[in-house]
C-alpha cells in the first residue's frame, strides 16, 4: 500500500509486482478491491496498481465540487509516483470514463489504454431516455433512510454474482459514501467524450463482456469506429464487470496486450 497527497487529500494505491506499470481504475460503487484477481495473476510481468479512487476505499473523501478533471489530476499523481514514463491504464466502467478524461489532460503519461465494459459518459453512450432512467435510479438510491442505503447497481453480471467474490462484493458495498457514489454518477450522466475519442493516439484495448447489459457491445463498437486502430476483444459469458466473471480470459488479454506493447 502507498499513498499520494492531492490538496491535502490522502490517495491511498496497492502495488503488486515489478515491470512496466498497469494501473486499474475500479468502477462506481467498487474500490481498489475489485481488482484483486489482476493483482494476485499479473504481478509476475508488471508492477500491478489499483487505486482507491477519491472518496473511495482508504482515500479521503470527496471535497466540494469535485469534477471529473480533478479525478484525471488526483490520477497524475498516482501515475507520476511510480516512476518516470508511461504507464498501461486500464479503467472499468466509471474507471473507463476517468482513464479517457486522464488521457485528454495527460496523454504524455499513458502508454496504452484498455477500456473495460466502459462509456464516453453516460451522455457519450447511451440513449436519452436511458440517461434519465439511471439518474432517476440514482435519486431513489440516495434518498433512501440510513440503514437502507444500497449501492448495488443492477446489471453488472450475466448471471448470478460468482460466489467466491460475493464477500468481497459485501464489503465493498458496504464501505461506499453516498456523496462519493452519488457525484461519480451524475458526473457520468452529464459526461459525454465523444470528441475525444478520435484523438486517442496511443494503443487501445477495448475489453467487453458478451453479455453486459449495463454497456452493451454497440457501445463498444462504437468505440472501435472512433478510436483509430482500437482493438476489441469480446470475453465470452461474462457481463460488466468481466475481471471477476471472467478472470482467466480477461488477465490473458491484459497480458497480451501489454506485452505487445512495451
Amino acid at each position: 500500500m502507498a499513498t499520494v497527497r492531492v490538496g491535502g487529500m490522502g490517495i491511498v494505491y496497492d502495488c503488486a509486482g515489478e515491470g512496466p506499470p498497469v494501473v486499474f481504475l475500479h468502477g462506481a460503487g467498487h474500490d481498489a478491491r475489485v481488482w484483486r484477481p489482476q493483482l494476485d495473476a499479473l504481478a509476475d510481468a508488471f508492477s500491478v496498481v489499483a487505486w482507491d479512487e477519491p472518496g473511495a476505499g482508504r482515500s479521503g473523501d470527496l471535497p466540494e465540487s469535485y469534477g471529473l478533471a480533478d479525478y484525471a489530476q488526483a490520477l497524475a499523481a498516482v501515475v507520476e509516483s511510480l516512476g518516470p514514463g508511461p504507464a498501461h491504464i486500464a479503467g472499468l466502467s466509471w474507471g473507463g470514463t476517468v482513464a479517457l478524461e486522464f488521457y485528454r489532460h495527460h496523454a504524455d503519461l499513458v502508454r496504452t489504454l484498455i477500456l473495460v465494459d466502459t462509456y464516453a459518459g453516460w451522455k457519450g453512450s447511451l440513449p436519452p431516455e436511458e440517461v434519465r432512467a439511471r439518474v432517476e435510479g440514482v435519486r431513489r438510491m440516495l434518498a433512501a433512510p440510513t440503514g437502507v442505503f444500497d449501492p448495488t447497481l443492477p446489471g453488472l453480471f450475466a448471471g448470478e454474482p460468482p460466489a467466491e467474490y460475493v464477500p468481497l462484493l459485501d464489503a465493498m458495498a458496504a464501505s461506499v459514501r453516498p456523496r462519493t457514489i452519488g457525484t461519480q454518477l451524475s458526473v457520468m450522466a452529464e459526461t459525454d467524450q465523444r470528441d475525444l475519442l478520435p484523438t486517442v493516439a496511443v494503443p487501445t484495448l477495448l475489453l467487453w463482456g458478451e453479455r453486459d447489459a449495463r454497456s452493451p457491445l454497440t457501445v463498444a463498437r462504437r468505440f472501435q469506429e472512433a478510436i483509430p486502430d482500437a482493438e476489441l476483444v469480446v470475453i465470452p459469458g461474462a457481463g460488466h464487470v468481466s475481471n471477476l466473471e471472467r478472470p482467466d480470459e480477461f488477465n490473458r488479454a491484459v497480458r497480451g496486450f501489454c506485452l505487445a506493447h512495451p
